[in-house]
């Protein structure tokens, strides 16, 4: 199976930055930060969760050490790992837990991207679960202070969830692909727990 090298992995996770997210203004706070150059997209080839879990520290580390007007937020795009959403799913716990061992619950928020990503209660195949899909397995590291301030200039903050499903069933599925926001090459679809 071909592998995607790192390089290819933050050049697709951009492209989905720019065309889904930003393109189709699923999150209003996204541009004004990509285009000050404040997002850091790293990659982690992490071959086991203990080493994921390692690289995630690292890179909440790194996050807070960074002025916001440097780096104000991070986008850790999981290269070997996580390719099962459920097996993602379950790692978000052990990313819970990476802010209480640094304390910085209620400093940074994770955000949760994946290729099949699917909120609960709906069908696989259901349009509205795109709006958190991105080309690989993401953590999304965010600033809370950020957020605070986004919020407190868009009046309508609470709206958007139910915006983003109205944007993605009006633009449907074919519309999502013609986007082409996916990986550049097929990822490796080996079902490995590790």
């Amino acid at each position: 199976m071909n592998q995607v090298s790192a390089e290819v992995m933050v050049q697709d996770t951009l492209r989905w930055l720019e065309r889904a997210v930003i393109g189709l203004n699923l999150c209003p706070f996204a541009k004004s930060v990509y285009v000050k150059g404040q997002v850091h997209c790293t990659v982690s080839a992490a071959d086991d969760l203990e080493t994921l879990r390692d690289d995630l520290l690292r890179e909440l580390r790194d996050l807070v050490a960074h002025e916001p007007a440097v780096r104000d937020t991070t986008l850790l795009v999981v290269q070997h790992l996580l390719q099962d959403f459920y097996d993602y799913n379950d790692f978000l716990n052990v990313a819970d837990d990476c802010l209480l061992a640094l304390d910085l619950e209620g400093v940074i928020q994770i955000a949760s991207f994946h290729p099949k990503y699917q909120f609960s209660g709906t069908d696989e195949d259901d349009i509205t679960n795109y709006t958190n899909r991105s080309p690989y397995p993401t953590l999304h590291l965010i600033r809370e202070a950020s957020i605070d301030r986004a919020v407190a200039a868009f009046p309508d903050a609470e709206d958007i969830f139910e915006v983003n499903m109205a944007t993605l069933n009006q633009l449907g599925l074919k519309g999502w692909q013609d986007l082409n926001v996916g990986p550049s090459l097929p990822q490796n679809d080996s079902n490995e727990k590790k």
